[in-house]
Parts: C-alpha cells; structure tokens; sequence
C-alpha cells in the first residue's frame, strides 16, 4: 500500500463525484464557456457553421490509491491526420453506436484494448467543436485497475498516464498560437515529462478544469 495521501479533490471517487454533479451552464449553453473555445471564438463560429461530423473521446481517470491519473495516448506516425499528436481514445459516432458513451467504450476498445468491463462513463463535458470538421462530445469515465492495455498499432503508438493533479493544475498551463487559414489560433500546452500535449486534448482537459476544479 502506497504511503503517499493524495488530497481528496484528486482522487477517482472525487473525480466521480464532480462529473456527475456539474454545476453552472448545461452542457448544450457551456460549449462556447470553456477551454480554447473562449480563446478562439471567431474559429468556433466558422467551424460551427460547417457540417460536422459526430465524434466521441473517452477520458478515463484511473482510480489509484496514489491519487487519480488520465490514460492519454500518441497516435502512430503513419496516420493522416494529427499523426504523432497526444491524444484521448476516441473517433466518429457509427450509427450502431447509438450515442457518445458506446461509441467511446468501443474505440477504447479498438484502440487501445481497454475493456469496457472496467470502465464506469460518469458524465460529460461541452461538445468540443474541431477545426477538422468534429463535433467531439468528451465522455468522462472512472476506470478501475485490472484492465491490460493492448495497442492497435496502425492508430497508437504509445499509452501512458498522466496524474490527474498534474493536469488540472493550472500552473502547467500555457498557451501558444499558429496561423490556421489566415487566422492565429490559440490553444493550451500542457508538457509533461516527454509527452507534449496541447490542441484538442488540452482544450478538453482546460474545460475538465474549468468545469469541474476551478
């Protein structure tokens, strides 16, 4: 048993807790409140204007003695799109999937094995909308230990862990700027050990913070 006592905001069952009692704004009035949205709203009103297509990522906070932590991954080189970046299990919603949550617990599955047994989705953030043509829902989930990790190598090169205190404080925090069709864009950056996270993933992990721990 680990000696280290981690403060209750960061432990999975205070994590369970938060997502599934989020106050302020409902989800549908929050989208535009949160995270890089708030850094980039004339590129938010131009995506929302395109047609979009539907997308889900799993956010799964591991229930450690030690304190909660967040599997993140990196994609594979080879792929298309956002190829090396770090990122969370997910994709587009199939027809078959039927909403958000099953179509994160399946692309958890395919990409990184992650089986849904161990996994408990307990809530939402505001959908995330994507310059790529996305609307991301971002599904909070609490997994339990036991689970092994299998990568599907054509999507994922690595997973790894990242403590949850470490993410939602926001002195790790930063922000960086590129142009994108003739507009800077801004977002968040969050280094961690060799792991660069920033676009996407650390929009939805600033609106985690903003939502549930500012």
């Amino acid at each position: 048993m680990s000696d280290v006592l981690m403060p209750p905001m960061f432990t999975a069952e205070d994590f369970r807790r938060r997502a599934l009692n989020q106050t302020g704004a409902s989800l549908a009035e929050a989208v535009h409140d949160h995270g890089d949205h708030l850094l980039n709203p004339g590129i938010v009103r131009h995506v929302e204007g395109m047609v979009l297509k539907n997308a889900a990522v799993l956010v799964p906070v591991v229930d450690d003695e030690d304190g909660a932590k967040i599997i993140l991954t990196q994609r594979t080189t080879g792929l298309r799109k956002h190829s090396g970046q770090i990122a969370f299990p997910g994709g587009a919603i199939d027809p078959e999937d039927g909403g958000p949550e099953t179509a994160a617990l399946r692309e958890a599955e395919e990409e990184i094995g992650l089986d849904r047994r161990f996994v408990e989705p307990v809530g939402r953030l505001p959908d995330y909308f994507a310059a790529s043509g996305f609307r991301i829902t971002p599904v909070l989930a609490v997994v339990q230990r036991g689970f092994n990790l299998t990568l599907n190598p054509t999507e994922v090169e690595h997973a790894f862990e990242v403590p949850l205190s470490f993410l939602m404080d926001p002195a790790n925090h930063s922000q960086g700027s590129r142009e994108w069709q003739g507009a800077i864009r801004h977002f968040y950056v969050m280094p961690y050990r060799d792991w660069h996270i920033w676009g996407i993933t650390a929009g939805i992990l600033r609106t985690l913070y903003e939502r549930l721990y500012r």
